[in-house]
C-alpha cells in the first residue's frame, strides 16, 4: 500500500502519522508543509498565497511546480486533490491546520474529498490538526482503532447514503440510509476498541473529533 498526501495552507498542519511516498503542496501548503519539517513533491497552485521564499525553495529544489491561473474554477486544494488522483498512490491523506480563517474553505476541503474521481483511493483520510475525517466512497468502509467511549459523527454531506453499517458502537446500525440535513449518525460512541464503518452506495463522511482516534482505513 502506497501513501499521497496533500498539504493544504492556512495554518500549521499536523505531521502525518504514517508513511507516505510523494506530498502535493497546495499553493502556501508549501510553506506549511516545510515548517512541519516535510519536503513537498509537487507544488500545485495559482501561487497567489505561498511565499516568495516558497517559491524559491521549489526553484532552487527542482520540484515540480503545476501553476494555474489566478481566475479558476477549482480551489488550489482540489487542484492538488486531482493531481493525486492521477498519481497511482492507493491512500490519500490530507493535512491540514485545526482552525482557518475562513469557514468555506475548510467546509470547501471536506467537500472536495467527495469528488467522483477519489474513487480511486482504497482509503481517503484528514488530518485537520487534531480532528480526523475519513471519507467512504461507495463501497468502502474504515476501521477505527479508538478507546472505550470515544466519540464519532457520521454526516451525509455529498448526498443520501444507503447501506450504511457500523459495528463496535452503541449504536450500530445495520443497511441504514443516511440523508443530508438530518442528524442521524452525530455524536455515536465506541463500545470496544474497534468500530467498523461502511457504506454501499453515497460518500459518507466520517468524523473523530480530537483525542477520540486516528483509524485505519481499509
Amino acid at each position: 500500500m502506497s501513501t499521497i498526501a496533500v498539504v493544504i495552507g492556512g495554518g500549521a498542519v499536523p505531521r502525518p502519522g504514517v508513511d507516505v511516498d510523494g506530498i502535493i503542496a497546495a499553493d502556501s501548503g508549501l510553506d506549511r508543509a516545510l515548517e512541519a519539517g516535510l519536503v513537498p513533491t509537487v507544488l500545485v497552485g495559482d501561487l497567489d498565497s505561498i511565499s516568495a521564499d516558497g517559491v524559491r525553495w521549489a526553484r532552487e529544489h527542482g520540484v515540480p511546480i503545476e501553476e494555474h491561473p489566478d481566475d479558476k474554477d477549482d480551489t488550489d486544494t482540489a487542484l492538488a486533490l486531482s493531481h493525486a488522483a492521477a498519481s497511482g498512490h492507493d491512500r490519500l491523506l490530507v493535512l491540514g491546520p485545526a482552525t482557518v480563517d475562513r469557514l468555506d474553505h475548510q467546509l470547501g476541503t471536506i467537500i472536495a474529498l467527495g469528488a467522483p474521481e477519489l474513487d480511486c483511493f482504497e482509503a481517503i483520510t484528514a488530518q485537520l490538526g487534531d480532528t480526523v475525517v475519513h471519507v467512504l466512497h461507495p463501497g468502502h468502509r474504515v476501521e477505527l482503532a479508538m478507546t472505550i467511549g470515544a466519540t464519532f459523527s457520521l454526516l451525509a454531506l455529498h448526498g443520501t447514503c444507503t447501506g450504511v453499517e457500523v459495528r463496535g458502537a452503541r449504536w450500530p446500525l445495520s443497511d441504514a440510509e443516511l440523508r443530508p440535513g438530518r442528524t442521524l449518525g452525530i455524536s455515536n460512541e465506541s463500545l470496544n476498541s474497534g468500530v467498523r464503518i461502511s457504506v454501499d452506495s453515497g460518500v459518507l463522511t466520517v468524523v473523530l473529533p480530537p483525542i477520540s482516534a486516528t483509524g485505519v482505513a481499509a
